[in-house]
Order: C-alpha cells, then structure tokens, then sequence
C-alpha cells in the first residue's frame, strides 16, 4: 500500500535506522523517511520540518529509556502516529510506552511483513501493540525501567523515604535529610513495606531490581 506520508525513525544503532528508513520508503510508499541516532537530533529534525506522519522510536535511547520523548512528542505533534520498538521483553515496556502515548509496540525480532503490517495499521488509525512473549529471554536486565511512586501507590512523601531506603541510608540519616523525626521516618517505612507487600528493606530491593525510581 502507498502512503503519502512521511516519517521520523530514531534508534541509538545508525545502520538500524538508516534500514528501517529504506524499508518505509521502499516497501510503505513513503515519501520521506529520516534516520537519526539520538534525542537531539530528533528534535532537531522535527524542528526544520512539518511534523511526520509516522514516528518510529526506540525504546532504550543513549539517554535512557525514550518515555519523555514520547509524552513531549505527542503533545508537540498530536497527529504524529508512534511506533515504539524494542528487543526489551519486559513485559512493563508495554504498559510505559501506551500510558506515555504511543500507538503500537512492536518486538525487533519481528519479521519486515510483521513491521509493515503494524506501521499501515497505525496510518489507518489502529494500534498495534505487541507483547514479544514469543521472544521470551532477551530482556535487557542492566536497563532500568522508570517508576514514580504514585504508580508504587506510595505518597510523594514516601518516595522520598523510599528513594533514600533504595541508597542504603538508615532512618537516622533519611529523618536528618528530610528535615522529618526518626519516627515519622519509621512510620514512612512501615507504609512502604506495607505497600510493596514486603518483610524488610532488603526484599523492597529485590522488589524495585530493573527498576528506577524517579521524581522522589
């Protein structure tokens, strides 16, 4: 099918942008398909350009994972279609990438028939969102999710006990940081044990392990 259409593909991997550039202008009738390797650039060229048709977006970025890109770029091009693609398994990418705004996920180890059905779905004002579960042990275990505490169901508050628990402080250090009393402090931790259905510090760590907690 030919689109009158053009797109903005970012991936960290320059030949994997570059390929999936072509693929859009050789095999989806694309007019215009740009490759760029990081978030600068990405802004960059959206900033010299009438907003794309079609954003493919890689999950892990140089600068971490492209949540806020995502947020930003929908709010900046709402017609803009985002296509976020990853050989991350983690099946909370998924969650992420549809509650920042994308359109559709798709795995990496997917086939090009696979990737031109997601991308023609999208133009046609579909989703198209996939697991990956078939491609299960490919998750990238040294990458951090973002979590923020209202999604732990912890107060803003609590996230920052919990955020200095995660550093290894004692309450004595995190009551003096905080400006809070030791035991304030310990009814802070108590909720956040409570909350994350754990018996002590140590199992709040292996809990959060691949995740990182932010805006505490």
């Amino acid at each position: 099918m030919t689109y009158s259409a053009s797109a903005l593909v970012i991936d960290d991997h320059p030949m994997v942008a570059r390929g999936i550039a072509n693929f859009l202008l050789s095999h989806c009738g694309f007019d215009q398909a740009r490759p760029v390797s990081n978030v600068s650039e990405f802004w960059d060229a959206l900033d010299t350009a009438a907003p794309p048709s079609l954003a493919v977006v890689d999950f892990w970025l140089p600068e971490g994972a492209s949540l806020s890109l995502l947020v930003e770029l929908k709010l900046r091009c709402p017609s803009t279609r985002l296509l976020v693609i990853s050989a991350d398994d983690n099946a909370a990418v998924l969650d992420k990438v549809g509650i920042a705004g994308a359109d559709g996920f798709l795995h990496k180890q997917e086939s090009p028939d696979v990737f031109g059905r997601a991308v023609a779905a999208l133009l046609q004002g579909d989703s198209w969102f996939q697991s990956g579960t078939q491609f299960a042990g490919r998750e990238f275990p040294n990458k951090e999710l973002p979590v923020t505490a209202l999604e732990l169901g912890l107060t803003a508050r609590q996230g920052q006990v919990l955020a200095m628990m995660l550093k290894g402080l004692p309450n004595k250090r995190i009551a003096l940081n905080l400006s809070l009393s030791e035991q304030t402090v310990k009814e802070h931790v108590t909720g956040i044990l409570e909350r994350l259905g754990a018996r002590n510090r140590i199992e709040v760590i292996t809990k959060l392990r691949g995740r990182k907690l932010e805006g505490s």
